[in-house]
């Protein structure tokens, strides 16, 4: 059962995700709400419980883990399917370990903001509802204030829920697990030869194009242990994630990966990688080895197949060509060593145009916007000569490129420094710039030109800024 807040006050909430579940805006500001959202109250005909799941953390085997904080309240049905509700942060469970089974105000707007974020760019994530605070301490690095939010997804179900069947040495408790995900999740895969191997095949598929998602809008999840991976291909577990500011393929999000394994340019192989640990897990039912090495052999071909499309669209390309992929390289080598703002060059490029005159140099170049992002100017003039060579092939018309590159390049991201803006206020109980975030990041496509600082290049102070496990 979850442990009450004390005193809890509302602290942020999605219109978008609660009319999922059918709540209104009128709902959501109720007493009785409030007191579910804070786990003072349980829903009529809930059934709290929290899930045993065990993982490779950082590429180790970690044993069991389990929600050590989340309860699972049950779940809602939608003309879209069941979605569990499911508090993060509300006390003590089985699988609390050395914790206190609460979460913070910091990490808990973090989590809230970046969800329904990504849900906006199109990513596939779990959502999030509200966060509740309270002045109630818990300690950290330092002592801060608690926090529960209320986060929704057909299922929470993970890789690390079959691994731990697995290393348990259960196999009808796995076979039970396997059996459930397929009836429910997957039903086409019910009366296929090997069930089990396509489920694997569909959940690497799922993955791999999550994968993709990432890195073309520059998202960096932290901490993509086998027990953060959702069997659904969603992002799931919110922790020390970022959007790529400044871009370098080494960039780290999280400030306890020491080694890097979870880096910007890591993250495709630690999907397959941890597809394989599924695979693993997932042996005993699918019976030759063969067999589930050709299920995880769909992963490379559907991740590459999936990013160059992703990343064509991003170029505002219409057509595919052999040499699209000798274009793509060069520019993320030139990005890597020039660093220019990720969301910025994407956005920015969209207003360049086919034949402008390149001759002008300082201010008057037609590229300046985009130029003086780079160091080195000649570098970014070579490519884009090529780019324009490429957009002639196909007669691009500069108006309805510009639409289309910027209905995929976000002008506005959850960067680091707007959340800890945005944390700071609420932290003095100022709530007002939580919610104007999370209506500017609910429109990120748009110019939204009253919000147009929320797109500016980071200030300074935000390079110091870091994130850690430690929430």
């Amino acid at each position: 059962m979850p442990t009450p807040l004390p005193q809890p006050y509302l602290v942020a909430a999605s219109s978008q995700a609660a009319a999922l579940i059918g709540l209104d805006q009128a709902s959501l500001a109720e007493q009785s709400t409030l007191d579910i959202l804070a786990g003072n109250a349980i829903p009529d005909q809930a059934q709290p419980l929290s899930a045993v799941y065990s993982g490779h953390q950082f590429g180790v085997w970690a044993g069991q883990l389990g929600d050590g904080r989340a309860i699972l309240l049950g779940e809602v049905p939608t003309e879209h399917g069941p979605i569990e509700l499911q508090l993060k942060g509300a006390g003590l469970t089985p699988y609390s370990r050395m914790g206190d089974g609460r979460a913070v105000l910091r990490s808990s707007i973090r989590e809230f903001l970046c969800s329904e974020a990504m849900a906006a760019l199109g990513i596939p994530t779990s959502r999030a509802l509200a966060v509740a605070g309270s002045d109630q301490g818990v300690v950290r690095e330092t002592i801060e204030t608690s926090a529960v939010v209320l986060r929704m997804a057909p299922t929470f179900i993970r890789f690390g829920s079959f691994e731990h069947w697995f290393y348990r040495n259960q196999p009808e408790q796995l076979k039970t697990l396997a059996d459930y995900v397929i009836a429910r999740f997957y039903p086409q895969l019910r009366d296929a030869a090997n069930p089990y191997a396509a489920l694997l095949e569909a959940v690497t598929r799922r993955t791999a194009e999550l994968m993709a998602h990432w890195q073309a809008v520059g998202f960096m999840h932290g901490v993509m242990n086998t027990d953060n991976m959702s069997i659904l291909g969603e992002t799931i577990d919110y922790g020390p994630f970022g959007f790529m500011e400044a871009f370098d393929s080494n960039h780290i999000c999280n400030h306890s990966d020491s080694q890097g394994r979870y880096s910007y340019g890591n993250q495709p192989q630690i999907g397959h990688w941890n597809c394989y640990a599924l695979g693993q897990a997932l042996l005993p039912l699918i019976g030759e080895v063969e067999t589930a090495q050709a299920a995880l052999d769909v992963y490379q071909p559907v991740f590459a197949a999936k990013i160059d499309a992703l990343l064509r669209a991003k170029l505002g390309f219409t057509t595919a060509q052999d040499d699209d992929r000798d274009l793509l390289d060069a520019m993320f080598g030139m990005l890597h060593d020039n660093h220019p703002d990720f969301t910025l060059f994407f956005r920015r490029l969209g207003n360049l145009q086919v034949d402008a005159d390149t001759s002008e140099e300082g201010n008057a170049h037609p590229d300046a916007p985009l130029r003086d992002l780079f160091i080195d100017r000649a570098a970014f003039d070579a490519w884009a000569l090529r780019y324009r060579a490429r957009l002639r092939q196909e007669n691009s018309i500069d108006s309805l490129r510009k639409a289309a590159m910027d209905a995929v390049n976000p002008k506005y991201v959850l960067r680091n420094y707007l959340a800890q803006v945005a944390i700071e206020k609420a932290q003095q109980k100022d709530f007002t710039e939580v919610a104007r975030l999370l209506k500017v990041l609910q429109r990120p496509f748009d110019e939204q030109p009253e919000h147009e600082a929320y797109a500016a290049l980071p200030p300074d102070w935000a390079s110091h800024l870091e994130v850690s496990c430690s929430s």
